[in-house]
């Protein structure tokens, strides 16, 4: 089933070398943090939303670390192979099928995780949110964005909104939350862009450019995300 809701994000997001740590795993390490939204009249899934368990001794409103997502990945594989008891929650995703965006469900995705944490015992659910609309401004910097607002004084960014709107409070920025190596060649393969110029690259769908070096043979991708804290108590 989950399968079904695969291979939809850009080709280059699947190539973090941290990934594999989790999605290799969660259904048979994390099943009671894996949430699956199911069409009631043809049984399809349309949404689904991981989180996983992770130690963390501070409050989470005073700051999370600059690693973001890659630091929650190798933080509860570790703890899971450790048998360190977990305090706190960290969303991983929350995805909604594509033709079914704009109708609210993001949001009944993350009332169900915040509520599934609490049933597990938790009292705070971090995500390292990734700006849905960032990408549209490539060359802006990540503190100017996530300052951007409406008139009503929610944030520009749409999925930033919503985790406010959910009771989530902005807390820092991760500003290495994924980073994404590879030969010219592969991002050549997964963006369909030559990569033969030393530089920055603006790959469609990337919240920062990617930065190319032909001598080397090389392109990184380091993609900020935006710590958002709940709390659920």
């Amino acid at each position: 089933m989950l399968g079904q809701l695969s291979g939809l994000w850009p080709e280059f997001m699947s190539h973090d070398p941290t990934a594999g740590l989790y999605f290799g795993y969660h259904v048979t390490a994390y099943p009671e943090y894996v949430l699956v939204a199911v069409d009631q009249a043809t049984g399809q899934p349309v949404a689904k939303a991981h989180s996983v368990p992770i130690s963390w001794e501070e409050d989470p409103a005073d700051g999370m670390p600059d690693g973001g997502w890659d630091w929650v990945v190798r933080t509860s594989a570790y703890d899971r192979l450790s048998g360190t008891t977990p305090s706190i929650v960290s969303a991983i995703e929350i995805f909604v099928r594509p033709d079914l965006r704009r109708g609210g469900l993001s949001g009944r995705m993350l009332g169900a995780m915040r509520d599934n944490a609490a049933r597990l015992g938790f009292t705070d659910l971090v995500a390292p949110v990734r700006p849905s609309g960032k990408h549209e401004h490539p060359d802006v910097p990540i503190e100017e964005y996530i300052t951007w607002t409406r008139d009503d004084g929610l944030p520009h960014d749409p999925w930033l909104r919503v985790h406010v709107r959910a009771g989530g409070k902005i807390v820092n920025v991760a500003h290495t939350s994924m980073i994404i190596p590879g030969q010219l060649a592969r991002w050549r393969a997964w963006t369909g862009l030559p990569f033969d110029k030393t530089g920055p690259v603006h790959v469609p769908e990337a919240l920062n450019p990617v930065h190319c070096d032909v001598d080397q043979d090389v392109a990184v991708y380091v993609e900020p995300n935006v710590w958002v804290h709940h709390r659920i108590s």
